[in-house]
């Protein structure tokens, strides 16, 4: 099958899902990727089930399972055309907050495993001349009191650049999708005035359905009520 292929970090709930789903009409073959298999499986049984979509369980801080999901990507869909870095989770703001074990695996799912997956995906979107996009966050470009969250965020802005100067002259695109308040479960409840998971899948796929010699560096999305 010739059909793009579009893999997905953090793709069991919130943007993750919402951005498998819209590529998965758009005529993409989706790889899910996540810790949490149980839900990854009923979003790749919605979207057609394993010629269409791809459930593979990975911890993104784990650099032997990121390198076993592009490789089974490239084993049952021969190719990887975008990569969307996507894995990541927030922490209380104060740093006399949280635990430090809970920092730790922040950092290292934000920030490490992000870098992993642009390492585990490198050289296929090379090879595919495609699409590496990583979700930051508005708490990347300014930092909020207290928050860690935001630092991690910092750094996603930064990493993003940086993979973009490296790839430059290889024909990959490089995105990086800076989300406001998102109604997901990243919050513990629901809240009025942010914005719903799909608005940022929309902007996803915004970026990738650009023609090839249009890089969209940065998008920004915040709902119209945020300060």
């Amino acid at each position: 099958m010739s059909d793009p292929v579009f893999l997905i970090t953090g793709a069991s709930s919130g943007i993750g899902a919402a951005t498998a789903r819209l590529a998965s009409a758009a005529g993409y073959r989706v790889v899910l990727a996540a810790r949490s298999t149980d839900k990854l499986a009923e979003i790749a049984t919605e979207l057609g089930g394993e010629e269409r979509a791809l459930a593979l369980p990975c911890d993104v801080t784990e650099w032997e399972q990121q390198q076993a999901m592009v490789q089974t990507t490239l084993e049952r869909y021969g190719r990887l055309d975008v990569a969307f870095a996507n894995a990541g989770f927030g922490a209380s703001r104060g740093f006399l907050n949280e635990t430090p074990e809970f920092w730790r695996s922040m950092v290292l799912t934000n920030v490490y495993g992000a870098a992993l997956t642009i390492r585990a995906a490198f050289t296929a979107l090379k090879e595919a001349r495609g699409h590496l996009l990583l979700t930051g966050s508005v708490a990347g470009r300014r930092a909020l009191p207290g928050s860690l969250y935001s630092c991690t965020k910092w750094a996603v802005t930064a990493m993003g650049e940086a993979a973009r100067q490296e790839l430059e002259g290889t024909g990959v695109r490089v995105t990086l999708i800076e989300p406001g308040a998102v109604d997901t479960p990243f919050f513990d409840s629901r809240g009025s005035g942010r914005l719903d998971a799909e608005d940022i899948a929309r902007t996803v796929m915004f970026a990738v359905s650009q023609p090839a010699h249009v890089d969209v560096n940065e998008i920004l999305v915040r709902p119209t009520r945020q300060p």
